[in-house]
């Protein structure tokens, strides 16, 4: 794990061995089983997860009580409830693991330790903020810009394992269609 972790930091930003292994004290293996929630709606999200293995969602149920998913995390990725994380309220989202699913979580106060000490950590973490926020806007612009069946195309050709291993009424969840339409595209591919 530590040279999974260690291979993805020197990816945006370049590492020493020694600074890998001092962030690498600061976080904590945690696992989490098949449909387990790593996080849920009205708790306070303590942590980020950088996932090693699995895959998770974040979502959250609408007023109608259906699961809206917001998006989905794979390895390499690092996921959290931003919103409660930064400000410390109760997260309006669940993040769930689809996978037997294994993360490095770590806490905000050591992850503000982590800053003092690995200064460049702070310079990795605007550059993934970053990253995510191109993310969203990309996905928003797809969702004004394109039609339900290009966004499912898209989907499929920037991540292609991805749609394997996610359930097809969770792809249409977060592609914001009917599972019935989205197995109408499928079938007309």
């Amino acid at each position: 794990m530590k040279q999974q972790l260690s291979n993805y930091l020197n990816r945006y930003v370049s590492f020493t061995e020694t600074e890998v292994d001092l962030f690498y004290t600061y976080l904590t293996v945690k696992t989490f089983k098949k449909k387990e929630h790593l996080l849920k709606d009205g708790q306070h999200c303590r942590e980020k997860f950088f996932i090693t293995e699995g895959l998770v969602r974040s979502y959250k149920i609408d007023s109608k009580g259906q699961e809206k998913i917001a998006h989905f995390g794979i390895e390499n990725w690092w996921i959290t409830n931003m919103e409660s994380f930064v400000i410390d309220k109760p997260s309006l989202f669940y993040i769930q693991a689809l996978e037997p699913t294994t993360v490095l979580a770590i806490s905000k106060s050591k992850l503000e330790m982590a800053f003092e000490k690995i200064p460049k950590l702070e310079r990795l973490f605007r550059i993934i903020t970053e990253n995510m926020f191109v993310a969203i806007e990309r996905k928003n612009e797809l969702y004004m810009k394109y039609s339900s069946k290009d966004r499912y195309y898209n989907l499929v050709d920037h991540i292609p394992d991805f749609a394997q291993r996610v359930p097809q009424y969770m792809i249409a969840s977060y592609l914001d269609i009917s599972p019935e339409y989205l197995s109408e595209i499928r079938k007309n591919k």
